[in-house]
């Protein structure tokens, strides 16, 4: 089995949380999905990544990647 299927479960909670008007919930999950397509296709090329949740929005504020610029 691969790793797509973490895909389809993030989906399939994405939908039901914008069903039920938790639209911040859902946009979360927007962003859950993207890291970990960029994290599935990384390990698929046979390397792995550090992705910070937040680091394509604003820059890095979760710390995990780079120079942390709120220090």
């Amino acid at each position: 089995m691969t790793n797509e299927w973490m895909i389809d479960v993030l989906s399939d909670l994405r939908n039901f949380a914008a069903k039920q008007a938790m639209l911040e919930l859902a946009e979360h999950l927007d962003d859950a999905i993207l890291v970990a397509t960029v994290e599935i296709r990384n390990l698929d090329r046979g390397r792995a990544v550090s992705v910070g949740v937040n680091d394509a929005k604003v820059g890095n504020i979760s710390g995990t990647v780079g120079n942390n610029q709120y220090s």
